[in-house]
């Protein structure tokens, strides 16, 4: 039932690789959440793929948090002085290991000492070697910053990258709070950001990558790999071209940080699945993923170029065709947020 409600209200909002896992993946909708420990402050989570951290105004989408409440309420220890509440977020598509306060107080002083509790928070990627650009070395640094779409999704902006001028009304709130510019101009706001990356497994078609974050800021790492022609495997949003386990290949593994009560030094870690190290070192090329792959009458995101100017589409064939409500959803994210003066 839920699949089906879901299907009907939400596919025409849906990105292609979505409505591809919908009918393949098994667990759509049902993924289950492992909980690593629990105390009176605090519960650590494994986090699938495939829901969110919590709510945002307006989904109806599944959470962890949501979850972990239907599991405290079966319990009977659910109240609302003692809940699952918020201190740091995980992408929808990204797995790993998670912390919730269970207090109000908790959740503070959690929050107000985050960067300094936590020692070590690492993450495992997989990601597709770049066609164009230059390999990155074994080891080091990225920081460029990021700014942020019509859709709150971060990206580094090329030199020359403009805003869109007619964002829809729905994005305005979230778009223009990025924005910026003088006598009428507007330009992207962008904030630092910074990743250090370490190379566990080359491949001839993939890299295994395992990052640490100087600062947390939303799709850090998928937009700063990607910029460097590392798009995730699986990762539809950046323009990855495969799909090889039906989800975004990245993992958050390791959460280590001093409790903010008892000043106990922890550590939780949750493995990547084994089979991207396999895969990466298989020397497999890239296959295609199933959801850019044209069928019936629908078009990929990929074979969309977008004109903000005329709400046109052109593909790459030539033709050019005026788009329709549920082509706009589609269309690539960082050419719904800016313009090219095309």
């Amino acid at each position: 039932m839920y699949i089906f409600l879901y299907y009907r209200y939400y596919k025409p909002y849906m990105k292609n690789s979505t409505e591809y896992k919908m009918t393949h993946k098994k667990d759509f909708g049902h993924e289950k959440i492992e909980i690593l420990y629990e105390d009176q402050w605090i519960i650590i989570i494994n986090k699938p793929s495939g829901i969110l951290s919590c709510p945002y105004p307006g989904s109806h989408s599944r959470t962890a948090q949501g979850v972990l409440e239907e599991m405290m309420r079966k319990r009977g220890t659910l109240n609302s002085h003692h809940k699952p509440l918020v201190v740091h977020r995980l992408d929808r598509d990204t797995s790993g290991v998670m912390m919730f306060a269970l207090t109000e107080p908790a959740q503070k002083i959690i929050m107000n000492s985050w960067h300094q509790m936590v020692t070590e928070r690492l993450y495992r990627a997989l990601a597709e070697n770049p066609l164009k650009e230059k390999p990155l070395p074994d080891f080091g640094l990225i920081d460029d910053p990021l700014a942020f779409n019509a859709y709150n999704v971060g990206f580094v902006p090329k030199a020359g990258d403009k805003p869109s001028r007619n964002a829809g009304k729905h994005e305005e709130s979230v778009y223009e709070k990025h924005l910026g510019g003088k006598n009428g101009k507007q330009e992207f706001k962008t904030v630092p950001a910074r990743t250090n990356y370490k190379v566990i497994t080359r491949g001839k078609a993939y890299t295994l990558f395992e990052l640490s974050l100087d600062t947390g800021k939303k799709n850090q790492i998928r937009a700063h790999l990607a910029s460097k022609g590392y798009p995730l495997a699986g990762d539809e949003n950046f323009r990855a071209k495969s799909d090889p386990f039906l989800r975004l290949c990245l993992h958050a593994r390791t959460l280590e940080f001093d409790h903010p009560y008892t000043e106990e030094h922890m550590k939780f870690e949750v493995p990547e699945p084994s089979e991207w190290k396999d895969f990466a070192e298989s020397e497999k090329s890239t296959k295609t993923a199933e959801w850019l792959k044209p069928s019936g009458n629908s078009q990929s995101g990929r074979n969309i170029r977008h004109n903000t100017s005329d709400e046109r589409i052109r593909s790459e064939n030539g033709n050019t065709t005026r788009m329709t409500g549920k082509q706009k959803n589609h269309m690539d994210f960082i050419q719904r947020g800016k313009n090219h003066g095309r």
